[in-house]
């Protein structure tokens, strides 16, 4: 990948954005691995804009990783202050979750009651019901109760 270019003043708003971060990631004695490499990668796409802290190496050396982690993530080298790297690539767009991956949402349903007099109007009522709710036969909304999974633990539970 290509490494994006700042301009001064895109690079001086960067900056300042960073500037109350802490940083996300650090490379150690080991220097610049794969998993590290991965773990900055991983970063960016969350966080847009990272710090990275450099336990190990000259000033060279940082600034040597610095570009090259610029280089291979296609990302800005923002800047390089002490043991301080800080790293900005665009945010991915983010993916829509598709109709087979989302589960079912609220459910809305007409509760219907019938007055004690023969000629009354019933009372009709439109009740939202979520998924670990039910409706009573009396048109209440109650919360389920979770279930005991075994009857191991119905008697642990009994015991208590």
């Amino acid at each position: 990948m290509a490494r994006i270019e700042l301009t001064p003043a895109e690079r001086a708003v960067r900056r300042g954005e960073a500037h109350h971060l802490e940083p996300v990631v650090m490379i150690g004695a080991d220097g610049l691995t794969d998993a590290v490499r991965a773990e900055i990668d991983a970063a960016l796409n969350a966080h847009g804009l990272i710090k990275v802290r450099v336990l190990a190496g000259d000033r060279a050396q940082r600034e040597a990783w610095l570009f090259e982690l610029a280089d291979t993530l296609g990302a800005a080298a923002v800047q390089h202050i002490g043991k301080l790297l800080v790293l900005w690539r665009p945010l991915p767009p983010k993916r829509k979750a598709s109709d087979d991956d989302r589960k079912p949402g609220p459910r809305e349903y007409k509760v219907v009651k019938y007055g004690k007099k023969p000629g009354q109007r019933p009372e009709i009522k439109t009740v939202r019901v979520l998924g670990n709710q039910r409706i009573t036969p009396g048109g209440l909304v109650k919360k389920a109760k979770r279930r005991m999974k075994s009857a191991k633990k119905a008697a642990a539970a009994a015991q208590d």
